[in-house]
């Protein structure tokens, strides 16, 4: 409280309560492989136009160039870019690079079945991290009926298959590419368009001109199971992301959104209430965490995030004595518990249909 001596008006600053917390961005993606100059720490591109004059225009020796044009024709916007050595002795090195990004969302490396290690760095690297996940592609000609990403387990993995071909600008021929800049930059679209919470899937692959291989229903049914998310060709619809799976087998992450939903939520929530660290550990400071994260769920429902008819179906949010023991309070530590209900998405759409008689009731 000030000391104030001398009779007179005085004015003071209040706090405003609790302060709001802003979702995070989602939308961007941290790209790695083979160019042919530039850097060998990550850039910051906005467009295939930086990229080229950062990294050169040539794709002949490796897939990064296509994933890049492919990322900014199918709605990417803004991501970092690393140059690998064609000496890559650790993948793991090489992605520690990355580690400051905090913006990222997303990893990619079309290069990855070039460099040893590469694929399971990734994911090691995404898992570490906590706020990424992998965008991974199946090894170019796979035999489907022994496709099985058994070492890539992860709910902050997504595997895609098959490769997707493009038309090389250079050139004017079709050539098969690495599917993580076209699925990167429909997953950006999607989030910008819909949001974060909605399944990246029946996307369109915008530039593709064909698939190294045609996925039958059949064949997805058992892709589907691996985790595999199928590329596929649909009549009067083109080529499309169809399938939506992390490559855990663990049923709570099974799909890609509800990861990448959570994911969106605890960083939000992390950075959204990092003025609570050191304030005084007493009711007042957990009412104020309480409706902190109380509001920002709530717009969250709002905004069709979450499912239930009314906030109190969709999310709850305690901190008081009932999260926390005494033991907890003296050694500083303040225990927030939140829980969501997210949305899975419609994977398995059934219509039951059957003959009825007019007047007749149904059931």
């Amino acid at each position: 409280m000030p000391d104030y001596k001398a009779p007179g008006i005085y004015i003071e600053d209040r706090g405003q309560g609790p302060r709001p917390i802003e979702g995070v961005s989602t939308t961007v993606v941290a790209f790695l492989g083979f160019a042919e100059r530039g850097p060998l720490t990550p850039i910051q591109i906005n467009s295939l136009t930086e990229f080229t004059e950062n990294f050169g225009g040539s794709a002949q020796i490796g897939n990064l160039t296509h994933a890049i044009r492919a990322f900014f024709a199918n709605g990417g916007t803004r991501c970092f870019v690393l140059r690998v050595p064609t000496e890559c002795a650790s993948p793991a090195e090489v992605l520690a690079l990355l580690d400051g990004l905090d913006e990222v969302s997303m990893v990619c490396c079309p290069d990855e079945y070039s460099i040893p290690g590469m694929a399971g760095a990734l994911v090691v690297h995404c898992e570490r991290m906590r706020y990424r996940i992998a965008v991974l592609g199946a090894p170019p000609d796979s035999n489907f009926s022994d496709l099985r990403p058994d070492d890539l387990k992860s709910a902050f993995g997504a595997y895609y298959a098959p490769w997707i071909t493009v038309t090389d600008p250079a050139s004017g021929a079709e050539l098969p590419v690495h599917p993580g800049g076209h699925v990167a930059g429909a997953i950006v679209r999607n989030d910008l368009e819909r949001g974060v919470w909605k399944a990246p899937a029946n996307l369109a692959l915008l530039g593709a001109v064909g698939l190294t291989q045609q996925i039958t229903d059949a064949q997805q049914a058992v892709l589907n199971q691996r985790g595999i998310n199928a590329l596929r060709y649909f009549p009067g619809k083109g080529y499309l992301i169809w399938g939506a799976r992390t490559t855990s087998q663990d049923p709570e992450w099974k799909y890609v959104n509800v990861r990448r939903y959570l994911i969106y939520l605890e960083k939000s929530i992390d950075q959204g209430t990092q003025w609570v660290v050191f304030e005084n550990n007493g009711p007042a400071l957990w009412s104020s965490v309480q409706q902190t994260i109380s509001d920002f769920l709530f717009n969250e429902w709002d905004a069709g995030a979450l499912q239930g008819t009314k906030p109190d179906d969709a999310y709850f949010v305690r901190c008081d004595r009932t999260t926390m023991t005494q033991d907890d309070i003296d050694n500083g530590r303040l225990v927030c518990l939140v829980g969501v209900a997210v949305l899975k998405p419609a994977e398995f759409v059934i219509f039951r249909i059957g003959q009825w008689t007019a007047n007749a009731n149904c059931s």
